[in-house]
């Protein structure tokens, strides 16, 4: 799976606003064209971030379904106002999942967790040896990613280019250490809760 990582910086005070309209206009109307929307979250730290997680199941797929949507009518009609609440939308991670999140159904009420994101960052790619290591560490990871490297075949949306990143969540404020020889040189940790819609929870 293919999955896009979306950290949209907001007109102070609009969060809220952006989630009501993505939820109520945003889930079922991509999901129609292949895509997943996996989860939307307020981050916690950040009360003018919005984060959501958009899935697809490869490259061709999102070469075709995001043209169709961002040329489609919902966005046509409601684009223009969710693009009113934002003042970037340009901090996007291009990942493949190596443990999908977990989706639970929408609009049952279940309650959402306490999710915590935290992203590593190197100079190189993250390899099957450092992925073998983390598996071997008992983080509780409910869900993770690495960067993919394909070509943004939709330019209009950019991703962070020449990024080699490695995601996991978990349901609790969970660290691990990372050794020394994996060089990872940057960590950020993002305390999200998910909206009421999220099917990540």
């Amino acid at each position: 799976m293919i999955v896009e990582l979306r950290q949209y910086t907001l007109r102070p005070g609009r969060r809220d606003e952006l989630i009501e309209l993505f939820d109520r206009e945003f889930v079922e109307s991509q999901e129609r064209l292949g895509m997943s929307v996996l989860g939307q979250f307020r981050d916690r730290d950040r009360p003018d971030v919005f984060v959501w997680l958009r899935g697809f199941p490869d490259m061709a797929v999102r070469g075709r379904a995001l043209p169709e949507f961002y040329g489609g009518p919902v966005w046509r009609e409601h684009g223009p106002a969710a693009n009113a609440t934002m003042v970037d939308s340009d901090d996007v991670l291009l990942l493949r999942a190596i443990v999908p999140p977990p989706r639970s159904p929408r609009d049952t009420g279940r309650p959402a967790s306490a999710l915590t994101a935290t992203i590593w960052y190197r100079d190189r790619p993250f390899d099957d040896e450092f992925e073998r290591w983390f598996a071997g560490q008992g983080s509780g990871a409910v869900a993770v990613f690495t960067s993919e490297y394909s070509a943004n075949d939709f330019p209009r949306l950019p991703v962070r280019e020449g990024e080699h990143a490695f995601l996991w969540f978990s349901t609790e404020d969970a660290e691990v250490a990372v050794p020394d020889h994996f060089a990872v040189v940057k960590t950020e940790r993002l305390s999200l809760t998910p909206t009421a819609r999220s099917a990540f929870r």
